[in-house]
């Protein structure tokens, strides 16, 4: 697996947003991923210093319309601190 194939997206919510201050990102991953993986990716991708990666596998979900049913995509999450001297990830461009 590519490193760059392991970060699929950052997590917008609002919990998310406010562990960024304490340097905590949230990241959803590929399903094969594991925590060595996550650091080396995000450690390359956005030049910055991780201290500790947790993992968890956001099961899927029962969803119905109408009298169809089926399940969302099963999902991994990573939260990524990074260390006290390294930069801050810009998720967004504010000029």
């Amino acid at each position: 697996m590519e490193l760059l194939d392991v970060i699929k997206r950052p997590v917008i919510t609002e919990k998310s947003m406010t562990a960024m201050d304490e340097k905590k990102y949230v990241f959803e991953v590929a399903v094969g991923a594991n925590k060595t993986l996550v650091k080396q990716a995000v450690e390359a991708a956005f030049d910055v210093k991780v201290k500790n990666v947790n993992i968890l596998n956001v099961k899927p979900k029962l969803k119905r319309m109408g009298r169809y049913a089926g399940y969302t995509n099963k999902r991994r999450k990573a939260i990524v601190t990074l260390t006290e001297d390294s930069k801050d990830i810009q998720l967004f461009d504010a000029e």
